[in-house]
């Protein structure tokens, strides 16, 4: 009676992980615009003159319309509450938000990020909030891709290590999975909120620091073991 010989099969699972640093090149700013008034259109409209005057120095600082945008706008009163009086309205309150893109962010750049953040509060004056300034990276995709083969070659390298250790030889791919969630495209989230000026004050620009952000992948594949 023969016996036929049998094949002893398995796989070797690993996770890879990889990450590319670099300086961001691009930058994120939402500039807020807060204007009190006694009437409604008093406000909206002391809001509106300020929104014209940020925009038109973004204009003449060289930012293309296409990379200011309007996020929010909105009117509310403003109330007291009293004894024996109840709430009464004492004005009004208008705000709006502008998402500003600065794409030439570096050391060379003229203007720099600092004198249009700063030209900005200039023309808003009083009523210009800095809500928030996010740095990341114009090409997200190219930097991803590098992360990629970085996660790659550690997956491939463990895996390698393995097949050498249980005497057998690495095969096939059988399966590819990628961890899109571990893509961190942004840097940390910078904060800052303007303080009152008066007319004979301009506002100094205020140094924004670039650092370095990263992008990271992470990956999980399975070999065959011939």
């Amino acid at each position: 009676m023969s016996k036929k010989s049998e094949s002893i099969t398995g796989t070797v699972t690993t996770f890879g992980q990889g990450s590319v640093r670099a300086t961001p090149d691009l930058m994120r700013v939402t500039i807020s615009i807060e204007s009190r008034a006694s009437n409604v259109a008093l406000a909206y409209g002391q809001a509106g003159e300020r929104v014209a005057a940020v925009t038109a120095t973004l204009r003449a600082d060289g930012i293309a319309s296409a990379d200011i945008a309007t996020s929010g706008l909105s009117v509310r009163t403003e109330t007291v509450w009293t004894e024996g009086q109840g709430t009464r309205i004492t004005g009004y309150f208008a705000t709006t938000d502008l998402i500003v893109i600065l794409r030439d962010i570096g050391e060379t750049a003229d203007p720099g990020p600092a004198t249009i953040i700063a030209n900005c509060v200039d023309a808003g004056g009083d009523d210009v909030r800095l809500g928030g300034l996010a740095l990341t990276f114009a090409d997200q995709e190219g930097l991803l891709a590098q992360a990629r083969d970085a996660a790659w070659d550690n997956a491939l390298a463990k895996a390698e290590q393995y097949a050498a250790r249980a005497a057998r030889i690495l095969g096939s791919v059988l399966e590819i999975t990628e961890n899109t969630a571990s893509a961190t495209p942004f840097a940390p989230r910078m904060r800052a909120v303007s303080s009152p000026m008066t007319d004979a004050y301009a506002a100094a620009p205020v140094p924004v620091e670039l650092g370095e952000g990263e992008i990271s992948a992470s990956i999980r594949a399975t070999w065959q073991l011939d």
